[in-house]
């Protein structure tokens, strides 16, 4: 993926993203549908203000759109799901948990924001994780 001592680029994280999702059951793939997948370094200064953060190490991922479970045949038709995954958050919380390494956070932060797209919450989502 990236050389020794270089940091994994964004190229290389949405590689890593890429295969995480085709890593996934084709089941749960075909539920995400047609999910757009962004890898940023950062959140945007809008996003963190939004969402009441400080820090913008202490966003992720995040999804943005109507979940499956907020969607009627009667809406119009929504804009496009999206899932974004911050580069450098995940890259610091990766250094500081050398216990897991960095294909499985990054299937973690897919895995949680794919879960917003089908209506789940932060608590039914780390509820789920428990058990697993």
């Amino acid at each position: 993926m990236s050389e020794i001592g270089r940091a994994p680029s964004l190229d290389d994280m949405a590689a890593l993203a890429e295969a995480a999702f085709q890593a996934l059951p084709q089941a749960f793939r075909e539920l995400a549908g047609d999910v757009v997948f962004r890898v940023d370094d950062f959140p945007p200064d809008e996003v963190l203000d939004d969402l009441g953060i400080e820090d913008p190490f202490g966003l992720t991922g995040l999804y943005q759109g109507v979940s499956l479970a907020g969607r009627s045949v009667f809406d119009p038709a929504p804009r496009p799901s999206m899932v974004f995954l911050y580069r450098r958050p995940i890259l610091d919380e990766w250094a500081e948990h050398g216990e897991i390494t960095l294909e499985e956070l990054v299937a973690h932060v897919l895995v949680h924001e794919i879960g917003h797209h089908f209506g789940l919450s932060d608590a039914a989502i780390a509820a789920i994780e428990t058990d697993r």
